[in-house]
């Protein structure tokens, strides 16, 4: 069992408005020299939007945000009031939208969905970059530059 600490929890309102306060409040619980902060804030951001866009939090329900530091890796559950349709990777990496599950599975260790009568929970986990190997400022790889 991975022990850490549970960093808080937020409930945002189901509204675009809550994607800089999610990324606001994930820089606040972190800390600016946080090893995992820039991924971590990147990936918020994607699941705070996509679950304001497109599950039913968007009719004025709450999305919740919780954030936990496990020493070697930064835990993230994003939850929300579900949807008909459940979240998937996009195949256009060159298209405006929709490319969020796709950096998701780019940058996080480990990412999955869990859906049940009570909403969805879209969660992930980012490890520590090491010996400040990231920099700000740095953007991820693109699929095709990836190394094999």
């Amino acid at each position: 069992m991975m022990t850490g600490f549970l960093l808080g929890v937020i409930h945002l309102a189901g509204s675009p408005e809550s994607v800089s306060h999610a990324r606001e409040y994930v820089r606040a619980k972190l800390g600016e020299r946080h090893p995992a902060l820039d991924d971590v804030v990147l990936l918020v951001s994607e699941l705070v939007t996509n679950a304001v866009v497109h599950s039913d939090s968007r009719n004025g329900g709450t999305v919740t945000l919780a954030l936990a530091d496990h020493q070697e890796l930064v835990h993230v559950d994003v939850v929300d009031a579900g949807a008909e349709t459940a979240p998937h990777l996009g195949g256009d990496v060159l298209a405006e939208g929709g490319r969020g599950l796709m950096l998701v599975d780019l940058i996080a260790h480990r990412w999955n969905v869990h859906e049940d009568g009570h909403g969805r929970t879209v969660w992930f986990e980012v490890k520590y970059r090491p010996g400040g190997e990231h920099r700000p400022g740095d953007a991820p790889p693109i699929p095709w530059q990836r190394e094999p």
